[in-house]
């Protein structure tokens, strides 16, 4: 069965900021997920520059992806631009924080 898009979407629910308590894909840090075959590419942004989580973030991102049986090569970019806002976010997440 090849790996979907969505199948690692999933899989990164299971990441959670420690700080705010809620997982980064509804906070809106993933930006862009790319599968090749058994490979996946990762674009992700941090509330803020100098997140003391980033380090944390990017390693379960990466720890989280390894996991999935036949995933290949994880290549996590972390970015600054777009600056994340919380315009980002899920409406679950938005109502979650108060935002909606």
């Amino acid at each position: 069965m090849a790996l979907t898009v969505s199948q690692v979407e999933e899989a990164l629910r299971d990441v959670f900021d420690p700080e705010l308590g809620y997982n980064i894909v509804d906070l809106g840090l993933i930006y862009a997920i790319d599968v090749e075959g058994e490979d996946v590419h990762v674009v992700m942004t941090m509330t803020t520059i100098g997140c003391p989580a980033a380090g944390y973030l990017e390693e379960g991102v990466e720890e989280r992806l390894r996991a999935i049986p036949g995933v290949g090569q994880v290549e996590v970019d972390v970015v600054w631009e777009p600056p994340w806002s919380p315009d980002l976010m899920s409406e679950d997440a938005k109502s979650y924080f108060g935002f909606a």
